[in-house]
């Protein structure tokens, strides 16, 4: 799987996420322990997230 297609999937993930229960980027943040501009990056696929913020995002969604 090519990495730009990780990350459009983690950004949907995100997307997906935050329609279902309402979040916004901030609230996800600051629940997962990521911070608001690395959400906003990786939402807008500006960046490749650091493995951490994978971790802790996937494991937020999964936990909720």
């Amino acid at each position: 799987m090519s990495e730009s297609r990780k990350l459009s999937e983690l950004a949907e993930q995100i997307i997906q996420y935050q329609k279902r229960h309402d979040q916004t980027d901030n609230e996800l943040a600051f629940n997962s322990h990521v911070s608001v501009e690395h959400i906003h990056a990786i939402k807008a696929m500006e960046m490749t997230p650091p493995a951490d913020d994978v971790r802790r995002i996937t494991a937020y969604i999964q936990g909720n």
